[in-house]
């Protein structure tokens, strides 16, 4: 009885500003490029009792997925087992096999993808972890990725594809990363990090550590869990520096093309990207480059998923492009409709932004399946 009242009478807000106070501090060392005092504070925060009673508290109490069955079949802790688990949280070289689920795809009732489900101690472990690796890597991620992130979201994606073509009808290159949670390279993964050696080796462990499916081991020799509390953060660092890529190669200066330049805008959340520019080989040529940048991470773009289209005409028969359950397309517009520049010019199109046929269509089913009555 002890135990169950000191876990709830913890004030929870007392220890994230704590928490918050220090992922600060990390965030700022990230940003100016010391090194050094990243990974002191880093070691710093996983070693203070507050950060661990958030981390056990998201897991246990906090995530949607916070009953969901593991290995060892534990699907939740009481107040007791959980601040027992906060003293247990440390750093080793070890991390149990993840429990492998099947879930169906989105949009795709054959296709189904893997889900990893790790240990309860695991996913407490990593959440702390991400609590120390997170602040450092805000300070460091591209402008234009809005996946998994802290403060993002889709709408915020769908805002900067509507900043880049509202105003000037553009080609779209619509590429989607082939199973990016299943096949990123480990190796190029833990270089990229650069982390200190020991929480280096932990990562390592939870990335080796393998899955169990239907009763049998399985090794895991590339890629991230998809189910892990870690895991979109690392999908996220793996595929940090696409957008530096295209921005190298077609800067806004450039004396080859003629001086200024407005160079391609690209856009991606998680795996799912866009790039937006009026020139058609230059899209192309973007298209050929990200194939040549994903190689070494071990990643591809999609081939039935990936198609070049227009926003105002057809394109290989192809017009608008969907994005994240949106439709994005231009229409041609009269003097009363279209839409006008800064100066007041009338453009010629208006762009409509609007949830896609397919995203419709699964709202639908989904609410006849869960109210019969909803839909008549």
């Amino acid at each position: 009885m002890k135990l169950m009242m000191e876990w709830r009478t913890i004030p929870w807000h007392k220890l994230e500003r704590r928490v918050l106070k220090l992922q600060t501090r990390i965030f700022k060392a990230s940003h100016r490029g010391d090194i050094k005092a990243v990974r002191r504070l880093q070691k710093t925060l996983m070693r203070s009792w507050s950060a661990k009673c958030l981390a056990v508290r998201r897991v246990s109490q906090d995530n949607q997925g916070k009953q969901t069955a593991e290995i060892d079949g534990i699907k939740s802790l009481a107040p007791a087992q959980r601040l027992e688990l906060v003293n247990q949280l440390r750093l080793s070289r070890r991390a149990k096999p993840t429990r492998r689920v099947w879930i169906p795809k989105p949009g795709g009732a054959a296709e189904k993808r893997p889900l990893g489900i790790p240990t309860i101690a695991d996913r407490a472990l990593q959440a702390l972890v991400k609590l120390a690796l997170e602040p450092q890597w805000e300070a460091q991620f591209e402008p234009n990725s809005y996946g998994f992130r802290p403060g993002r979201g889709c709408h915020d994606a769908i805002e900067a594809i509507y900043n880049g073509v509202f105003l000037k009808a553009k080609y779209v290159l619509d590429a989607d990363i082939s199973k990016c949670f299943d096949q990123i390279n480990q190796e190029n993964l833990l270089a990229k990090l650069n982390t200190f050696p020991t929480l280096r080796r932990q990562i390592q462990a939870w990335l080796k550590s393998g899955v169990m499916d239907q009763g049998q081991w399985f090794a895991t020799s590339a890629g991230t869990p998809q189910g892990g509390v870690i895991s979109p953060l690392l999908a996220n660092i793996a595929l940090h520096g696409m957008e530096e890529c295209i921005k190298q190669a077609f800067p806004r200066w450039d004396a080859k093309r003629g001086g200024h330049c407005q160079p391609p805008h690209l856009i991606r959340y998680a795996d799912d990207l866009v790039v937006l520019h009026a020139d058609l080989t230059i899209v192309q040529q973007c298209q050929q480059m990200l194939s040549e940048w994903l190689t070494p991470i071990g990643l591809t773009l999609h081939p039935s998923k990936t198609r070049i289209t227009h926003t105002l005409h057809p394109h290989e028969g192809k017009l608008g492009f969907d994005f994240l359950g949106f439709t994005v397309r231009q229409f041609p517009a009269g003097k009363y409709h279209t839409a006008h520049n800064a100066y007041g010019t009338p453009l010629g199109f208006k762009t409509l932004i609007q949830p896609s046929q397919a995203s419709i269509k699964r709202d639908h089913s989904t609410a006849s399946i869960s109210n019969p009555i909803a839909i008549d």
